[in-house]
């Protein structure tokens, strides 16, 4: 028996799983007769769950073969009707074991759900009755179902458990474990992630950056001229809807392409890099695009209040940081590694070189130290701190000295 494991989050990726509860009787007094019926409860939660690609691929295979056994249950009931003949939920739950041997495949599925899928079309079948028996004629008796919709699984009290975020099913199929383990080979990647490119620094004190894809730069311009002839249309007529849904086109367009560049970008990091463990800053986005005090400064040129609003509508509601990082999470568990989020505060503004933290607005691409001289790029000075604090945080003095070894090759010369 295998176990498929998924991690528990408020964000809905993958599919949900529903579970309940019920408890129908307890017996009081000794004999049989002091039976009392007491209070039904039931309960009944929503667990959002994220899945890996291969455990997704293993949710699909199942719910396949539930909806098979719908199917399947359902054809054997219209034969019986057409030849006089009455089939219960019962006579079709006893003949599970006899189609397990005859389809070996109905044996990876649970067979608690099985029955439950049973028990479905049972009830199906029921309401379908009692609407025709309170005069309903437009009533149609249960169909075959399509992959499009029938993609439930139920699971009672057993074939499940959760325990500490990760919800355990119980099936048969794909035995190979769907994680690699994870071990430190002693091989890191430090990336500063931006809205412009993705800056990494390895252990060898090796840079590597990612222009990011932008597509909604030029899908703004087309929303904007759309938006503009929406706001001279009267709501709710034709033209105002042909234009509210050739802009929610173009949005949707534009976040497909983001999303799919961050997929393939994020493949490839993981792939191909020899680091087993893999460091990013934990950004506060929110924060981010709250004005500061020198926000507030009133002699800030056009350009430089426009660079700040480009910040905060790259930032806000288009996932373009904080779900690259999911991305990589778990993408890096798949082939057993590790992404590690650490406090990123201040990486930015603090040289890397003497430790010193001075002042540096958004639109300075270029880190140039007052007290030390040194000048480097902005997103690779961030890198390196990345790097430095997880090493120092978790005490890899070992591996601390190597990088600052191998960056004083490259002239960088950190002190000690």
């Amino acid at each position: 028996m295998a176990y498929l494991y998924l991690k528990l989050n408020k964000n809905f990726i993958c599919r949900s799983v529903h579970y309940s509860s019920v408890n129908m009787w307890k017996r009081k007094g000794k004999g049989k007769d002091k039976e009392e019926k007491e209070n039904v409860t039931q309960r009944t939660q929503k667990v959002r769950i994220v899945s890996i690609n291969k455990q997704e691929e293993v949710l699909w295979v199942l719910s396949e073969i539930c909806r098979l056994i719908y199917n399947f249950g359902l054809a054997k009931r219209k034969e019986a009707f057409k030849n006089g003949k009455n089939i219960s939920y019962i006579d079709q739950q006893n003949d599970l074991p006899e189609i397990k041997k005859k389809y070996p495949e109905y044996r990876w599925v649970y067979s608690k759900v099985l029955q439950g899928v049973l028990q479905k079309l049972d009830a199906d079948y029921r309401s379908f009755f009692a609407l025709r028996k309170n005069g309903d004629q437009n009533a149609e008796p249960p169909g075959f179902k399509g992959k499009k919709h029938f993609t439930t699984m139920d699971f009672n009290q057993s074939g499940f458990k959760i325990k500490d975020g990760k919800i355990k099913l119980s099936h048969s199929y794909n035995n190979i474990p769907l994680e690699k383990e994870y071990i430190d080979n002693g091989l890191y990647q430090a990336f500063d992630l931006g809205i412009g490119k993705q800056t990494a620094v390895n252990i060898d004190g090796k840079f590597f950056e990612v222009k990011n894809r932008r597509p909604e730069k030029y899908w703004e311009k087309k929303i904007e001229k759309a938006q503009s002839r929406l706001d001279h249309c009267k709501k709710g007529s034709g033209r105002w809807n042909r234009l509210k849904k050739s802009i929610r086109t173009m949005q949707k367009k534009a976040a497909n392409q983001r999303k799919d560049f961050q997929h393939k970008l994020s493949g490839k990091i993981v792939e191909n890099t020899k680091a087993n463990t893999i460091i990013v800053g934990d950004l506060d986005v929110k924060e981010m695009a709250q004005e500061k005090e020198n926000d507030k400064d009133k002699s800030k040129s056009p350009l430089q209040k426009a660079r700040k609003r480009g910040l905060n509508r790259g930032t806000q509601n288009t996932g373009l940081l904080s779900r690259f990082t999911k991305f990589l999470t778990y993408k890096a568990e798949e082939i057993g590694k590790k992404v590690i989020r650490i406090d990123e505060k201040y990486t930015t503004k603090t040289c890397c070189v003497c430790g010193k933290k001075h002042k540096m607005n958004i639109w300075d691409r270029t880190f140039k130290c007052p007290y030390c001289g040194f000048e480097i790029d902005r997103d690779r000075n961030s890198a390196i701190n990345i790097m430095l604090r997880f090493l120092i945080q978790n005490a890899k003095w070992t591996s601390y000295r190597l990088f600052v070894g191998n960056l004083r090759k490259t002239g960088i010369l950190i002190r000690e």
